[in-house]
């Protein structure tokens, strides 16, 4: 009878807290929170219709991904040489122009192979161009 009785409390402390989670995400999901409304509101677990406020992007990432666009449509020169005149007209950028060099040669070697993106190099952010190159080769 003691086996019995500790089997099916066993048993029963399993499957209750299932239960109880199950029946409460569907009582939420099914709750009416406009009942005066012809067309009542649902909540449910995925709601397509949330907006949400962008983050804000830095002016490295808005710098970065502008360099990156115009490599693929130029070539990487001139997004180096663009990355230097934005270094040199703005400083506050100087301590991200390492990690935009690398992001930089990470994308001419995909676009132009290792070989050919290492013409590019230049001393723009301590060579980090070439380190970026020779990192993804």
């Amino acid at each position: 009878m003691t086996h019995t009785a500790r089997r099916i409390g066993r048993t029963f402390a399993f499957v209750l807290p299932v239960v109880m989670v199950l029946s409460g995400t569907l009582a939420v999901t099914s709750v009416p929170w406009a009942a005066h409304n012809s067309e009542s509101q649902v909540l449910t677990a995925s709601a397509h219709n949330v907006s949400k406020r962008a983050k804000a992007r830095t002016p490295q990432d808005i710098l970065r991904d502008r360099l990156l666009v115009e490599l693929r449509e130029k070539d990487p020169g001139v997004a180096l040489t663009d990355l230097q005149r934005s270094v040199e007209g703005r400083p506050s950028l100087a301590r991200h122009c390492m990690s935009i060099a690398k992001a930089l040669g990470r994308a001419a070697v995909e676009q132009y192979g290792p070989t050919r993106a290492h013409r590019f190099s230049r001393p723009v952010c301590d060579t980090s161009f070439a380190s970026g190159v020779a990192q993804f080769s």
